[in-house]
């Protein structure tokens, strides 16, 4: 019945249907374009897979981070020499084992697979590398570690605070109870011997201070390795907001 009712069209009603058909398909294209555009190099949504950031995040958490890749596409754009666009207290993506900055059409290319996918596959994420850590010093800063909880004195400071009084972000610990043969030499104790970061270098914990891999085992994270930072959770819905 439709092809009948298709073969009735008129000359001028035919020409009128192609056309919006074309501008359908190329609405859609566009809107694919500017989609995949937007996720693979302003910001990405991701789904944290693990509970190292409980008390305040949880396994399953959805989130819009922020994306530092559309950095990559400005020759001699150096994030590590410019204003860092993150703070003391964020929470951000780790890659601790980050590679060469994929191009422009991969970039593209994987934003359509993660659209068309609900973000369940990537074409550039080795997602077993990528961390979801809070910023706890940034470079210069000197960082010490007493009972699980960082004192960091700034380089414009001349006395230490605890990791609390130097952001303006509202955050708990999750205090493991260590055992008593644990001291501490053994990489995961409540306390550490002081370090001073260095000019392009970052000091990232879990809020879990229980035995979670950050800065306590990697040591100091680049801040190239800095790919985005937490902007909005959106799931679950009783959690909305700021993370």
């Amino acid at each position: 019945m439709g092809l009948k009712k298709a073969r009735r069209f008129s000359y001028t009603d035919q020409k009128s249907y192609r056309r919006r058909t074309r501008w359908v398909i190329l609405a859609a294209l566009a809107f694919i374009l500017v989609y995949a555009s937007l996720t693979s190099l302003v910001f990405s949504m991701r789904v944290l897979e693990s509970d190292t950031m409980a008390p305040n995040l949880r396994s399953g958490d959805r989130f819009v981070f922020s994306s530092y890749a559309i950095y990559s596409l400005f020759p001699g754009f150096d994030l590590e020499k410019r204003s860092l666009p993150f703070h003391r207290g964020n929470v951000v993506l780790v890659d601790m084992f980050r590679g060469a900055e994929p191009g422009l059409l991969l970039h593209l290319l994987d934003g359509t697979v993660r659209f068309f996918t609900a973000q369940r596959v990537s074409l550039t994420d080795q997602k077993e590398f990528l961390f979801v850590k809070r910023v706890i010093g940034l470079p210069g800063d000197e960082i010490t570690m007493t009972d699980n909880v960082v004192r960091v004195k700034t380089k414009d400071s001349a006395y230490s605070l605890t990791e609390f009084e130097v952001t303006d972000q509202n955050y708990t610990l999750e205090i493991p109870k260590m055992p008593a043969i644990w001291d501490s030499s053994l990489p995961f104790s409540a306390d550490m011997d002081r370090i001073v970061l260095g000019d392009n270098e970052c000091f990232v914990l879990s809020d879990d201070r229980s035995n979670t891999n950050d800065s306590r085992t990697w040591g100091p994270v680049p801040v190239k390795n800095i790919r985005g930072k937490a902007l909005f959770r959106f799931w679950p819905l009783t959690h909305l907001g700021r993370p």
